[in-house]
Parts: structure tokens; C-alpha cells; sequence
């Protein structure tokens, strides 16, 4: 089995799933807020982008030519769970891909036990692999594609591959009324 192959495809693949959840949506859709801590769809990506950018790129030596408009020499002064009025979802996401696409190269290029340092982890841990990169970008683009899933379809139903809720509407209703019947028998 090629693992290194098979991590990549992964990642692609959650990729591609992430993206496909903002498809269809204006500008204010992407940026809403719609948990308490104000996380967004094109907040998720932008976030991504970064992460694409220092673990798959500057962490292993092979720094983008492109850069985030929104990184800066002091990172806690980043914003990147949420894009300012001046970064358009067009930029956000084309950077993403940019960024992706350079990572792919990247691990492409290396190998999984290629050496791989990343400065903001604590002392003693920063010394790391492109292998142990390449899982840590996989669950994160998978959490936040499950988070950007719940996001969707708080938005408008949406529930992947071009489906919504309203496309069965009867069903998901009967659905959720059993889950709350089953929450019920524990309501205190």
C-alpha cells in the first residue's frame, strides 16, 4: 500500500468536500456567524489556507510563493477564522487552492519521514516529519469540512452532493423527531 498516496488522496478529497459547501452561497452567507464563537464558511478555509501554507510549505523547507494577505510577522495578530470586509471570498478561496496545490507538490516531492520543524509548537516538539504533517493537515481538513457540514445546513439545509433537507422533507422531519424522542427519556 502506497500510505503517503493514500493520505494525499484523502486530504484531496476532504478538500474538495469542503469547498463544495460553500458552493451557491453570496457573500454574506459565507461570512455569517452561526455558532457562539463566531465561526463561518469562509472563515474554515482561511484557516485552512494558512495551515496549507506553514505545515505543508514553511514547516518543511519549502516556503509558497504566495503568501496570505492576512499573515503577519507577529502571529497572534492574524485573523484567520474570519475574512475582513477587503478579502473577498474569491481571494479566500483562491488562495486556498494555491496553497493546496503547493502542498501536494510538496508532499509529492518528499518523503513521509522527510524531516520537518514547526516553530510554533512548544519546545522540545517542533522537531517533526512530513509524514506527521500530512495526518495533522488531514484531521484538521476533515473537522473543519464536518464543521463547514453543520454550518451548511444551518444555512439552508444543505446537506452535501447537492442535496437538502427540503428534498426530503418528510423524512428528515420523522427523523429528527425520533432523535429528540430518544434525547426525551433523559430530559431531566
Amino acid at each position: 500500500m502506497d500510505t503517503k498516496g493514500e493520505l494525499l488522496r484523502v486530504l484531496q478529497g476532504a478538500r474538495v468536500g469542503l469547498l463544495g459547501k460553500l458552493e451557491g452561497l453570496g457573500e454574506y452567507e459565507l461570512r455569517r456567524p452561526l455558532v457562539p464563537t463566531g465561526t463561518n464558511l469562509l472563515g474554515l478555509v482561511k484557516h485552512l489556507a494558512g495551515l496549507e501554507h506553514g505545515y505543508l510549505g514553511e514547516a518543511v523547507g519549502r516556503v509558497p510563493v504566495v503568501r496570505p494577505s492576512w499573515f503577519r510577522e507577529d502571529v497572534s495578530t492574524e485573523i484567520d477564522m474570519w475574512a475582513t470586509p477587503d478579502e473577498s471570498s474569491e481571494y479566500v478561496v483562491g488562495m486556498y487552492r494555491r496553497l493546496a496545490a503547493h502542498s501536494d507538490r510538496s508532499v509529492a516531492d518528499l518523503e513521509l519521514d522527510s524531516p520537518a520543524y514547526v516553530a510554533h509548537w512548544s519546545d522540545g516538539h517542533r522537531d517533526t516529519t512530513l509524514g506527521v504533517l500530512l495526518i495533522r493537515m488531514l484531521a484538521e481538513t476533515s473537522q473543519h469540512t464536518g464543521h463547514a457540514d453543520i454550518l451548511r445546513e444551518q444555512l439552508d439545509g444543505g446537506l452535501g452532493g447537492g442535496t437538502t433537507v427540503a428534498d426530503d422533507e418528510a423524512f428528515w422531519s420523522d427523523r429528527r423527531a425520533q432523535v429528540q424522542a430518544a434525547a426525551d427519556h433523559f430530559r431531566p
